[in-house]
């Protein structure tokens, strides 16, 4: 047998040794990766990604690279998901804006909470028709911190959010900078009004300059790419239950956000809250 697979007589024992020993502490040592990273990937709903998953496995006392868990991810068929690259410009400018500054120039993060808030506005689809949803999210925590279901695009569903987030924070936000498109709803005189009154800034970037307000989109790529884009919601009830349970319960208690050092915003905000008692 040796001759005719061409293999030493030395090279066919020291298998045989290999096969009573059974698996080296190496290949044991993957095995158990690999239980760990299907658990923790089914966990995310198939979502997580090999960043994540290494967060997931170090936070539970594995010291493993991310280059280990995506070597051992790739050879095991599992991956995570990652948003399309284009998207269309829905943004619907008013014909008359206001005269809005654009205070923030795309620096969305300014290291402490209730500085800049960013918001917009999605198009979700259901059977009963199209839902919007408008969010406000803190640029620092990346918490969505209010927001609010319609079933037109009337500027009563940004106040609501807006509303919302204020009451959220305590009403403590007088300076804030809430940082937006210039859709009719966030350049209109009622939202003017609105801010006002709740002693908040308004800011706009330019039109159809995704980029302008980055990081809302980026919470609309998530939202969709991760959830809502893989199911079917026949009614709007419907969807507005699965997507509030899935900003409260997932997005902002559970998806680890690479922006802040892989941990949740809500996680985030504790820490930066209890660093800041103790410094005082």
């Amino acid at each position: 047998m040796c001759e005719l697979l061409k293999v030493s007589r030395s090279g066919y024992y020291k298998w045989v040794d290999r096969q009573v020993a059974g698996p080296s502490a190496r290949a044991q040592r993957q095995d158990d990766l690999l239980v760990k990273i299907r658990r923790f990937h089914a966990d995310s709903d198939g979502v997580n990604g090999a960043p994540r998953i290494t967060a997931d496995l170090r936070e539970d006392g594995e010291v493993v690279t991310r280059k280990t868990v995506a070597k051992l991810m790739r050879t095991d068929g599992l991956r995570g998901i990652s948003p399309r690259p284009w998207r269309p410009v829905t943004t619907l400018p008013d014909q008359v804006p206001h005269t809005i500054p654009d205070r923030v120039g795309r620096r969305f993060d300014r290291g402490a909470l209730n500085v800049v808030w960013t918001s917009d506005i999605t198009y979700l689809a259901t059977g009963q028709g199209w839902l919007y949803l408008c969010a406000v999210r803190d640029g620092c925590s990346r918490r969505v911190i209010g927001y609010a279901f319609s079933d037109s695009l009337h500027t009563d569903v940004v106040e609501t959010a807006l509303r919302r987030a204020v009451t959220f924070r305590d009403d403590e936000v007088t300076g804030v900078i809430l940082h937006a498109d210039r859709g009719c709803q966030y350049t209109s005189t009622q939202l003017a009004d609105v801010a006002q009154e709740l002693g908040v800034l308004l800011s706009v970037g330019r039109t159809g300059v995704c980029w302008d307000n980055a990081q809302i989109e980026s919470f609309w790529s998530t939202l969709k790419t991760e959830f809502y884009e893989r199911y079917e919601f026949t009614t709007r009830t419907e969807a507005i239950h699965a997507v509030t349970s899935w900003i409260e319960n997932v997005y902002n208690r559970r998806r680890r956000h690479s922006a802040l050092g892989q941990i949740p915003p809500v996680a985030f905000e504790h820490r930066t809250i209890t660093a800041a008692s103790e410094a005082a």
